[in-house]
């Protein structure tokens, strides 16, 4: 069983260390002090196999505890580990020159803490052994003065026997400096042999302590050259040797080879600080540093500090398209083209997935700062060559600046996403400084996400309805139902004010369905309290197509209302059926099995669905407002003739949407349009005021040839 003694005022850390402690080995029991004086109290009387003190205690620092330990029979050698947030060399120096085996900075890194507690567990292990044998052996020699000189051979034998078998330089030297006893393994490593004075001027100084003082020395750590110019690390530890009568006659050097545990702790540390796949400092680290500048003065004087966040343009769809490999290979070109774009005083960090900074310290200026931002945009859109392709990116970035845009690393890098977020909105491959009024934004954008989570459930969404009317006897045939948000009385929000935010939210799919029953609801009223079968359009977004179970959807809304299918038209966008085209042709039969009709709405904006309308079951096509608004273009008005043709040719109907002015209206009728939708024919209205409209059964604009 192994002993582990922690001294810490603070009980959080001592609750920590402890329990660190605990976990290396099953059989490890931890005995814990606040108090350092009472620790010593405790380690005279009983014995420990390691100690873990706080460098900064007000009883007693953690050197002069070393130092005492140090001076106690019963753990003079027991290897000690002093933990400390000063990273300062004088404080280590302290540590090291009052016996301290090793030194760990906090906050501590667990893994690592725990490497150096087994190992120091491990090597104390080892010095018991050779201390136990040593001593069995010297006891032996006492027991034996027959034959004393033909047993002192025997027992050198065994002795040197015992002691080449272990891995471990071990060596001897007298009171003059002369070596008398070098083991195989330090023989091998090092060439030293027995008789000679040693060459080594430091450790003859050790040994001199140890002469003088008849005490051993604590362990220590040394970089050795081997014989064949090799460097390794050795744990050190030097032993008084005594004469029978108890006299100092020598020193007793034995020295543990560490360095595979030495590139352990490195490459841990290493490991903490870095990114696994560029190598560059990660987000951790990245703040440790921001928060060193700023905490030491990064703005005293003329200069600058600017975090240049930076995201690659459609990284996704390089993964997608070309793979993870080529995504990872392009992440680490993209690593080593920015280290090469900054100074050698700055600072390259990947946050995570295509996300990248720099850290500009002493920026001249606000135009040295976007003078750097406007050399990373350019670099970045020089190609790549991965795997023989050429893969050609953009960058977006922000920027915030110290002093100005943040006081500490989270809030400047913060504010610096939020710019970048600005300039990807804004069309990417750019760079944006950072202003109040996009946190002003964020923060509202926050306060809008939290109030639609309530909104359902407070039922503050409303349908308003805009009327669709025939061209030919100009009455109502059927009305889109829009929603509404009131937020609070007198405030109405239309769609664009909240939707885009409820799609990032994940919030679309719930006011979709929500839409959709509110709608059929509403239809079914109409019916079965004015007798008036009116078909009610209703739009389906791009994200609640593509999550699937559209059909599911309808058909639970059409239960639950009982509205006849064919009273229900579902709009889908030129968007929808871009996007995925087989999975859009699969729903639409889906739901034309359903009975419900189905419009192509924003016709005219896409490029690529033409080909496939013949092979659709659609029953409308709504021409895009862009087209009508610009009518008198004749460009626009041969796109209108053709929709129109083309329509015709399909027995599709076709709606003119954004009707404005009477005129529009003369010209989408004599385009040859079947229905028409807009401001001039009808503004979106509430519930009560639709159904008033309907009640009056009259002709909103002339009919045809009137």
């Amino acid at each position: 069983m192994a002993f582990i003694v922690v001294v810490d005022d603070s009980l959080a850390n001592l609750a920590i260390y402890s329990r660190l402690a605990a976990s290396v080995e099953p059989t490890v029991s931890v005995c814990t002090f606040t108090d350092p004086l009472r620790a010593l109290d405790w380690l005279a009387a009983n014995t420990a196999d390691l100690v873990i003190t706080d460098y900064m205690m007000p009883a007693l620092h953690g050197a002069e505890l070393t130092r005492r330990i140090r001076s106690l029979p019963s753990a003079s050698d027991v290897p000690v580990i002093v933990v400390t947030a000063y990273a300062d060399r004088d404080f280590r120096l302290e540590a090291y020159g009052a016996g301290a085996s090793d030194f760990v900075q906090s906050p501590i890194d667990h893994s690592e803490f725990r490497m150096r507690v087994r190992n120091l567990l491990q090597l104390g292990g080892h010095q018991r052994l050779i201390r136990d044998r040593a001593r069995a052996l010297e006891q032996e020699l006492k027991q034996t003065e027959e034959s004393r000189e033909q047993v002192l051979r025997d027992s050198r034998e065994r002795l040197a026997q015992v002691i080449d078998t272990i891995p471990a330089m071990i060596s001897a030297t007298d009171s003059e400096g002369r070596c008398i006893f070098v083991n195989a393994y330090r023989a091998a490593l090092l060439g030293d042999r027995a008789g000679r004075p040693s060459d080594d001027a430091e450790s003859a100084r050790l040994d001199r302590l140890v002469l003088a003082s008849g005490r051993p020395l604590a362990a220590f750590e040394e970089d050795v050259i081997l014989l064949n110019d090799e460097i390794r690390t050795f744990l050190t530890s030097k032993s008084p040797l005594r004469e029978a009568g108890g006299q100092v006659a020598g020193v007793l050097s034995m020295s543990l080879d560490i360095s595979e545990r030495k590139r352990s702790e490195a490459k841990l540390a290493f490991q903490a600080k870095h990114d696994y796949l560029t190598s560059l400092p990660n987000r951790s680290y990245l703040f440790h540093r921001l928060a060193q500048l700023l905490g030491g003065g990064a703005d005293a004087g003329q200069s600058l500090l600017a975090l240049h966040f930076i995201d690659l343009d459609r990284f996704k769809c390089i993964n997608d398209g070309l793979g993870h490999h080529v995504g990872d290979c392009l992440l680490k070109a993209v690593a080593a083209r920015l280290q090469d774009a900054a100074r050698s005083g700055d600072m390259v960090a990947r946050l995570g997935g295509d996300e990248f900074a720099i850290l500009q310290a002493d920026a001249a200026s606000l135009a040295d700062v976007a003078q750097l931002a406007e050399r990373l945009n350019q670099l970045m859109l020089k190609p790549f060559v991965i795997d023989g392709r050429e893969i050609v990116i953009s960058a977006s970035i922000g920027v915030t600046v110290h002093p100005g845009d943040g006081d500490g690393p989270e809030e400047l890098l913060r504010n610096a996403d939020l710019a970048m977020y600005q300039i990807k909105a804004s069309g990417r491959n750019g760079f944006q400084f950072f202003d109040q009024e996009m946190l002003a934004r964020a923060r509202a954008e926050v306060q809008l996400q939290a109030a639609l989570r309530g909104a359902l459930a407070r039922d503050e969404f409303e349908l308003h309805y805009q009327p669709q009317l025939d061209l030919r006897s100009g009455r109502i045939i059927g009305t889109e139902a829009l929603i509404r948000w009131r937020r609070a009385p007198g405030e109405l929000l239309a769609p664009a004010d909240f939707l885009p935010v409820a799609a990032e939210s994940g919030l679309m799919a719930e006011i979709d369905d929500w839409v959709l029953l509110a709608a059929c609801r509403e239809a079914r009223r109409w019916l079965d309290r004015d007798g008036i079968g009116l078909r009610i359009s209703v739009n389906v977004s791009v994200l609640h197509a593509r999550t699937g179970g559209l059909q599911s959807r309808v058909a639970r809304a059409l239960q639950a209302s009982s509205l006849p299918p064919a009273l229900l038209e579902l709009e889908l966008t030129e968007g929808v059926l871009l996007q995925d085209a087989n999975h859009a042709a699969e729903d639409i039969e889906a739901l034309h099995r359903l009975g419900v009709r189905i419009s192509i709405d924003d016709f005219g904006t896409g490029f690529s669905s033409l080909g496939r309308l013949a092979s659709l079951r659609v029953d409308r096509l709504k021409i895009d407002k862009s087209f009508i608004q610009t009518l008198d273009d004749t460009n626009s008005l041969a796109i209108v003739r053709a929709v129109v043709s083309l329509g015709r040719a399909l027995r599709i109907e076709v709606v003119a949407e954004g009707v404005e002015t009477a005129a529009r209206l003369q010209q989408v009728r004599d385009a040859g349009c079947d229905a028409v939708q807009g401001f001039y024919t009808g503004r979106p209205v509430a519930s009560e005021e639709f159904t008033r409209l309907l009640a009056r059964d009259t002709t909103l604009v002339p009919a045809e040839g009137t």
